[in-house]
Formats: structure tokens, C-alpha cells, sequence
């Protein structure tokens, strides 16, 4: 703790590098795999019934409204960053190779993630039923809209086929979960409210172990082999500016529209991110036949580089003064925070 005071470095920050830098050398694979998706799907599980938990039904209800908000969420999605994504061609081969310009692409299509993007909101004290909602509903409107965008932008082979487990998993994993939240609250927002601190090492811990999870997949699928280490720096060069010409819009947006601050963040955190856990299963679809480690590659970097920005950003937020984020009714995330 005094080492990353002293240097500036957030803890979460460092703990995503360091959950990333074990997950490197210590891959999960076979039954530690197995066991390491259960332990992931239980965390985001459980996070979801302390969402649902926490939200009074009629902020929930409010979040649902807020179309809005949502309609800026997919734009930046599924229109900036596609245009972003065909506007980087001329990259190509100067500082892309073809392969990872490809892989490039497809990253700008897949939807938006949806554990992360709400826990950063949590944390960062936004407006967690418009996240739930947005980041949600992105992700379900990317199984449809990711393969015509695939089909439309790019060259595929072989029929592509969009697997209804992918909403299944959705449904399973976090809208039911959410729903029992909601049902159980009445009998548990006492104790919400009195072990508030103890249920962010939830939201930070479900994070901590996405990461682990995508990273240790790409070691065991061999994702960084045969680059060269002017091919990787390159991608993760591109792979920020991506990132921040989203985060920069996407902040432009947010007030050049007149959302409060709650809102912003929402747009912020779930305009920006990508999904690893929707675009691998995804590009394996997409993509049958064909090697796919060096088309998720850059999906897997800009996933990692997302999460160690939003996390310190996120900190940033919720470090402001209490009173800037109360709007004109109290916001249910801020017992998360």
C-alpha cells in the first residue's frame, strides 16, 4: 500500500496487473479451468443479486425509461466504434499487419461487456440501473447485430450461425439473478446498508477474476505466439488510441447532451468497453475453420488495457465529494461506492 501511494499507483490498478502477470504464468487449463469459469460465473452471479439488492424497484423501473441514455450507449457501440475500426485501415501495413488489422475490426464490433461495465459504474457512484439496463440490453442486441456487422464489414467463410445460448447465458447469469436480488431486498437492504463496505470486494473481485480468466485463456491458446515485439507494441498503441478516442467522445457526448453526472458515467463506462467474454465464443462462430488466436488478440489487449483505465478512472469518480452525485432523488449506487 505504501509503495503504490508513494508512486501514484491506484491498488485496484495494480492488482488487475498483477491478477494479468500471474495469470501469465500460471495458466489455468483442464479441471483448474473448469473450476476457474464456475468461480467466475458464481462471482458475477452473486454480484448481480447485490445489484438487484440494492436498487429500490422504482429506480430500476426509472433505469428502463431512460431510453435516452441507452440510445447514446449503442451508438457509440455499434456506429463510432465500426467507423473507428473502418477508419483504421490506412494503418495498414505501415504499422498494422493485415492479420491484426482484421482482428482489429472485429474487436469495434463485438457488443459492450456487461459485469464490468456495471461494477465501474457501481464504484464510481453513477446510475447503476441505467447501467444494468444498457450494458444488458448491448450485449443481447449484439448477438444479432455483431454477425450483420461480421457479414457486412468483413470477409467470413462458412455459414454464420448465432447460438441462442449466448441470450440463455445472459438471462441465467444476470437478469435472473438481478430479479432475486429485487425480490429478496425488502428483507435484506438493512444489512446492505450496514455491510456496505465488505460488498465492493464483490464488485472488485468479480473484475479481478475476469481478468484472470481472459488472460490465462489467451496463454493457453498460444495468442501471443509468433509476433514480433514491434507487432504487439503497435497493437496496444492503436488499442489506447481506440480507447481514447471513445472515452473522449463519449465524455463530449455526455455533456453536450445535458446528462447529469450519474448518467455520464454510464455512457463512459458502458460506451467504451468491449466484451472478451461475448466476442471469443463469438469469433469461434464467425470464424469456423480459420485460426482465430491472432483475430481475438487485440479484442483480448484492448479488454485488459479498458479495465486498467476505467478502474482508476472509476476511483477517480468516486473519490468526489458525496454531494456532486446526488441528483433530485437519492442514487442507489451510492451505498456502493
Amino acid at each position: 500500500m505504501k509503495f503504490s501511494t508513494r508512486f501514484h499507483i491506484d491498488g485496484f490498478v495494480l492488482s488487475i496487473i498483477v491478477v494479468a502477470v500471474a495469470a501469465s504464468l500460471f495458466p489455468a487449463s483442464g479441471t483448474g479451468a473448469t473450476v476457474l469459469d464456475r468461480a467466475t460465473k458464481i462471482a458475477i452471479a452473486l454480484l448481480f443479486v447485490l445489484y438487484g439488492a440494492r436498487l429500490h424497484p422504482r429506480e430500476a423501473l426509472e433505469g428502463l425509461k431512460h431510453w435516452r441514455l441507452h440510445s447514446v450507449v449503442f451508438a457509440a457501440t455499434f456506429v463510432l466504434f465500426p467507423l473507428i475500426g473502418l477508419a483504421l485501415r490506412i494503418l495498414v501495413p505501415s504499422v498494422l499487419t493485415e492479420e491484426l488489422y482484421t482482428g482489429v475490426l472485429y474487436m469495434c464490433l463485438v457488443p459492450s461487456t456487461v459485469q464490468s461495465s456495471i461494477a465501474f459504474t457501481s464504484i464510481a457512484r453513477g446510475n447503476v440501473a441505467g447501467a444494468i439496463v444498457s450494458a444488458s440490453a448491448s450485449n443481447l442486441l449484439g448477438v444479432f447485430v455483431t454477425p450483420v456487422l461480421v457479414i457486412l464489414l468483413m470477409n467470413t467463410t462458412g455459414d454464420v450461425h448465432v447460438d441462442a445460448a449466448s441470450i440463455v447465458d445472459i438471462v441465467v447469469q444476470l437478469l435472473i439473478p438481478f430479479a432475486v436480488g429485487q425480490l429478496i431486498r425488502p428483507r435484506v437492504a438493512g444489512i446492505m446498508q450496514k455491510y456496505a463496505e465488505p460488498t465492493k470486494f464483490v464488485d472488485r473481485g468479480s473484475i479481478l477474476l475476469v481478468v484472470y480468466a481472459a488472460f490465462s485463456a489467451g496463454m493457453v491458446e498460444h495468442a501471443w505466439d509468433g509476433l514480433a515485439a514491434r507487432d504487439i507494441a503497435a497493437l496496444v498503441l492503436v488499442c489506447c488510441l481506440v480507447l481514447a478516442l471513445v472515452m473522449g467522445t463519449t465524455v463530449f457526448a455526455g455533456r453536450a447532451l445535458g446528462f447529469s453526472l450519474p448518467d455520464r458515467i454510464v455512457i463512459v463506462f458502458c460506451g467504451s468497453k468491449k466484451s472478451l467474454a461475448t466476442g471469443l465464443p463469438m469469433a469461434a462462430v464467425l470464424f469456423a475453420g480459420q485460426p482465430i488466436g491472432l483475430i481475438v488478440l487485440p479484442l483480448m489487449v484492448f479488454h485488459q488495457i479498458q479495465l486498467m483505465v476505467c478502474a482508476a478512472l472509476a476511483q477517480r469518480y468516486a473519490r468526489r465529494p458525496e454531494s456532486v452525485a446526488v441528483p433530485s432523488s437519492p442514487d442507489p449506487a451510492s451505498s456502493a461506492g
